[in-house]
């Protein structure tokens, strides 16, 4: 939980430029998984143990604290690496680990390091809050409770005056945005079953994703579905009701999204950060949401439902296999150079076109990721209202550029 009362806000970090974008744009804290021993070891963007002295002094800089996710489940071949991450980890400076197996919670309390339960645990009473309170100071409720269900264990918290292992209260942690899984709280076997890859293992084949046809074995008859994505919910989004989030007492709201991209992790997590203030300060309203959920809809979704904090009893399930996300970007092209003393960014153009009034989107893994409309540009220092590939073009910013970023266009998704 923030200093001045408010929910911790936790962002992905898939890679530097998705952490940069999170702490940009308003993150408490980030958490992030290192090579091959988290629930993303699958997607491309995961750190190496050699970024973490450098993820924890961009993170310390910003006040912003920093989760190392290890919660796989753990073999005896692991556990060596797994010891050697979690030194490496606390002599960093990382603050705490996000856990499932009771060998990474022995070892991280061994060299005390703070310890996080995660989702996987499946935690859903009080009894087995008490319980893990002897290791963790911060619990992920399981993903199929309600609101009223949540109140109920924070508020026995209080009343019981539960406490981890640092002598404060146990804080209540739930999922607030992006995917989610149809198994309950992740654990699934699908794709363990069909190609030998792991979801406990961090391998998903996102089985779930796809689309079938069911089919009576006996007769031959297949079965008509309204919806042909019967296994792949629709994503998560919180937004709309996170002042009874926070009158329920929960300590931290995640956002999940490490496999995604970094324009997706700085638009969701502002939402959150400007509809977290407005709730502390009294302003959160319906038209707010409503703005939230414009912006929130330009980004990769699968479409939008409240999961089962709200009593539901079925899921929502998506109309297509990708996102419907309202926009796109496209990509125009490469940093070239930056000029401190007149902010002026330059960029090889390398693909499509761009024109004045354009939005762009400008991304890197020290720029993070950066939205602004072109409001002038220079082509070949002349200045143009059109540029095409191989212009050089130059343009003025509030940010600095680095040789590495990459330019892109944003564009209506049709």
């Amino acid at each position: 939980m923030t200093k001045n009362g408010t929910i911790e806000l936790m962002s992905p970090a898939g890679d530097f430029t998705s952490m940069q974008a999170a702490l940009d744009n308003g993150a408490d804290s980030v958490y992030f998984g290192v090579e091959q021993l988290n629930m993303r070891a699958r997607a491309s963007m995961n750190f190496t143990m050699d970024d973490l002295p450098e993820i924890a002094r961009r993170c310390n800089e910003k006040g912003v604290r920093t989760y190392l996710t290890l919660n796989t489940i753990i073999y005896d071949h692991d556990l060596s690496i797994i010891k050697t991450l979690l030194d490496k980890a606390k002599s960093a400076g990382i603050t705490a680990v996000i856990v499932m197996d009771q060998a990474v919670i022995s070892y991280a309390r061994q060299i005390g390091m703070e310890v996080h339960i995660s989702t996987q645990i499946n935690i859903t009473n009080i009894e087995t809050v008490k319980f893990y309170a002897l290791f963790a100071d911060t619990m992920v409720m399981s993903r199929e409770l309600s609101i009223t269900q949540i109140k109920k264990i924070c508020d026995q918290i209080e009343k019981e005056q539960i406490k981890g292992p640092a002598g404060n209260l146990v804080e209540v942690e739930i999922f607030g945005h992006g995917a989610l899984c149809m198994a309950v709280s992740g654990k699934c076997y699908l794709s363990l079953h069909s190609a030998n890859s792991s979801a406990n293992r961090g391998a998903c084949k996102q089985n779930c994703r796809k689309k079938y046809t069911v089919i009576d074995q006996e007769t031959g008859f297949e079965i008509e579905l309204d919806n042909e994505y019967m296994m792949s919910p629709k994503d998560l989004c919180t937004i709309g009701f996170l002042d009874q989030i926070a009158d329920a007492g929960v300590k931290v709201l995640k956002i999940e999204g490490r496999g995604r991209a970094p324009e997706y992790v700085a638009t969701v997590t502002k939402c959150y950060r400007e509809a977290i203030d407005a709730v502390a300060d009294g302003t959160f309203s319906q038209d707010k949401v409503e703005e939230w959920m414009k912006q929130l809809e330009t980004v990769y979704n699968r479409g939008f439902w409240a999961g089962y904090y709200l009593g539901q009893e079925l899921g929502e399930w998506s109309a297509n296999s990708g996102s419907s996300a309202t926009q796109k970007k496209v990509y125009i092209g490469k940093g070239r150079h930056f000029y401190p003393k007149s902010n002026i960014a330059e960029f090889l153009v390398e693909a499509y076109d761009l024109t004045i009034g354009d939005k762009i989107l400008i991304q890197g893994p020290t720029t993070g990721s950066q939205e602004m409309v072109m409001q002038t540009m220079m082509v070949d220092d002349v200045a143009a209202e059109k540029a095409v590939k191989s212009n050089i073009i130059t343009f003025p910013t509030e940010f600095r550029v680095r040789p590495s970023d990459k330019l892109y266009k944003l564009v209506d998704n049709n």
